[in-house]
């Protein structure tokens, strides 16, 4: 895990561009703490930097930028190539190997492009990785991004240069980037919480598609970004290969690809550990960790002080089963809140996904022990956890049986109960509500589903539940993205399909991952996901979704699995989330301060938002009227990050005066 960053600008003196890549790197320290490297092309028209976190090769063997054998391709890379021993000894086989310098999957990865081409040598990796190398021959660079969108990998072409970085703080320090918030990309964030891929917050700066290698040659034209992989090429290949086998058998073969998994992401030079919330996802890679290591693997919680939120028990009960070494936190609100003015520079564009707080402090707890954290990630969308599946497709069939009007006088009629007392009705502590219907926050979900019940169309069924604020940006038209343009959908006839392919497009990578990456390296930690191994993804895809929703729950496959390791006491109970008490903070602790972001003479000067919408919101929430703690932080995210964007602003003219 390192961060990496970089410019091609034909034009320009190497001491320039060594001068820029350097500045570009040092936004990136905290990504890699142990190293640094700066690589100038022998054209002088290319240079590559580097921050590293050491985890393969401790040793300077391991470091970067690093040029292969032949002096060819010089590439800078993030994140990890599990697979590299493998790879190792095929290229020994095939006498391509070089006079190996040590034993770093970087070296590996370079020798492959040198045995088998970029475009060959690419899909043979296992892992999580940004690479950018330069081809010295081609005069070529190529970008390339792993297959789930794990790793982040930012670009932009501007002032007669394309530029490249682990995170936007690289690319915006480059001071022709104009940093214009871009509208189309606004009214997304405020729909989805999050800005889906290709685009950020800024005009002319985009994410690179996960599974893609873009290619910018020199003079920078006919730039062409070409997929090695896709999830829709995985779920086309699945549904005509489907799983015909037991359910014995598949969760056989679901056992045996993820124990490689968890075993090839058990590798590093440093000491690792999992994050164990004691649910599902996390237990599995838990115990399918503790049953391939010799020793007590690391395991890392936490919990709150508010019992409705606190998961910490259940990771603890899982814990002492599987005899892990767990460490556990208990944090407290104000510890918690203390978090919030730092997210805007983790993240650097707008991000509303308020368990980045509960992650940012669990990553926190695990760098004091270990450098490299296995989570669960990818289970819900992999294994159809969300609630929505199942009570999405249960909704759409059962409203289509009525007449349309029927259907409104009932919207009408679910959406005059107001949020809080669906949530009392529904609460996880109501014993007489069956277990499978308890839910937190279920107020809000079923006024989503009830202004969803006039849907034309499943898929618009879904567009509405995943959807928070619309038509609230002035002057915005929507930009499209991966989860409206159906023409790139593969044939999927099961509306629950369709809804977890469209999380793995877009939710998964550009909310999730993004979480997961800012958070853990802002502690310089590394974060591995196992169950993203693009195998099981494959897997996933060829399963049947019976073997995913059945009985009323999601994850059925996952669960027998865990089964064999775990108790199902231990882990069969309503699903949580890693959520905070944010409906509360903000009618308490947080309400000067999400005040003051929310004034509605500041929200007309800076006219970004219709302010009706936003302050009616904002009141109906203060007063009990509405739960719309969601809708809120995705505005108070705005908010926030535009007060951190006139900061640097405000800092810039500083210091061009005191130069003058």
């Amino acid at each position: 895990m390192c961060g990496i960053a970089g410019i091609l600008k034909t034009r320009a003196k190497r001491d320039e561009l060594a001068g820029i890549a350097a500045t570009m790197s040092e936004t990136l320290r905290h990504r890699g703490p142990d190293d640094s490297g700066l690589f100038v092309a022998p054209s002088g028209c290319v240079a590559l930097a580097f921050r590293r976190l050491a985890i393969i090769d401790l040793s300077p063997a391991g470091h970067q930028p690093m040029t292969s054998a032949s002096g060819r391709y010089t590439i800078v890379f993030n994140g990890e190539v599990y697979n590299f021993e493998s790879l190792r000894e095929q290229l020994v086989r095939e006498d391509a190997a070089p006079r190996w310098r040590g034993h770093s999957d970087t070296e590996v990865i370079l020798a492959s492009f040198e045995a088998w081409g970029v475009e060959a040598a690419v899909p043979r990796f296992n892992g999580m990785f940004a690479i950018a190398v330069w081809d010295e021959h081609e005069q070529t660079l190529r970008l390339v991004r792993d297959r789930m969108g794990v790793k982040p990998l930012y670009y932009a072409t501007c002032g007669g240069a394309f530029l490249f970085g682990s995170e936007l703080k690289a690319l915006t320090a480059f001071h022709e980037i104009k940093r214009t918030v871009s509208r189309g990309a606004l009214a997304l964030y405020m729909r989805y919480g999050y800005v889906p891929a290709p685009y950020t917050i800024y005009e002319g700066v985009f994410k690179q598609t996960p599974g893609t290698i873009l290619t910018v040659r020199k003079d920078m034209v006919n730039t062409e970004e070409s997929p090695f992989w896709s999830v829709r090429d995985a779920a086309s290949c699945g549904i005509a290969d489907r799983f015909a086998r037991t359910d014995a058998e598949a969760v056989d073969e679901l056992e045996r690809i993820a124990l490689d998994a968890v075993r090839l992401r058990m590798i590093a030079d440093v000491p690792l550990g999992v994050f164990l919330s004691g649910g599902i996802d996390s237990s599995i890679v838990t115990a399918l960790m503790q049953v391939q290591s010799p020793i007590p693997v690391k395991t890392f919680s936490i919990g709150f002080s508010e019992e409705h939120y606190d998961e910490a028990r259940y990771a603890r009960a899982v814990a002492h089963h599987l005899g892990t070494d767990h460490s556990e936190l208990i944090v407290t609100p104000e510890e918690a809140m203390a978090i919030i003015p730092l997210l805007p520079a983790m993240y650097d564009e707008p991000f509303a996904d308020s368990s980045q707080i509960p992650t940012y402090l669990v990553s926190k707890l695990a760098r004091q022990q270990v450098t490299v954290s296995l989570s669960g990630d990818g289970g819900d969308e992999l294994f159809g956890g969300y609630h929505r599946y199942f009570l999405g497709r249960q909704l759409w069939e059962r409203s289509q049986r009525l007449p349309r009007a029927t259907r409104l006088v009932a919207s009408r009629a679910m959406r005059a109960v107001p949020m809080r007392a669906w949530n009392k009705i529904f609460s996880p502590h109501r014993r007489f509500v069956p277990a499978k219907l308890r839910r937190e926050r279920a107020g809000e979900r079923i006024h989503k589903l009830a202004g969803a019940m006039d849907a034309q169309s499943p898929d618009y069924l879904y567009y509405e539940v995943v959807s928070q604020w619309s038509d609230v940006v002035l002057g915005a038209t929507e930009l499209p993205i991966a989860i409206t343009r159906r023409d790139t959908w593969p044939r999927l006839d099961d509306f629950v399909e369709r809804m977890m392919f469209a999380d793995q497009v877009s939710y998964l990578p550009d909310d999730i991952m993004a979480k997961v990456d800012r958070a853990s390296m802002a502690v310089s930690l590394e974060s591995r996901e196992p169950l993203l191994d693009h195998r099981l993804v494959e897997f996933a895809w060829r399963l049947p979704i019976s073997m995913k929703l059945r009985d009323g729950k999601g994850k059925w496959i996952l669960r027998q699995l865990l089964s064999r390791y775990v108790p199902e006491a231990l882990f069969e109970r309503p699903k949580m989330g890693f959520g905070i008490p944010l409906d509360d903070w903000l009618r308490g602790p947080l309400r000067d301060w999400a005040e003051s972001l929310l004034d509605e003479r500041r929200l007309r000067d800076e006219s970004f938002f219709q302010v009706d919408a936003i302050r009616t919101k904002w009141e109906e929430h203060l007063s009990h009227r509405g739960e719309w703690q969601n809708y809120i932080w995705t505005a108070l995210m705005f908010q926030a990050w535009l007060d951190q964007e006139s900061a640097r602003d405000a800092t810039s003219v500083a210091c061009a005066v005191a130069r003058e």
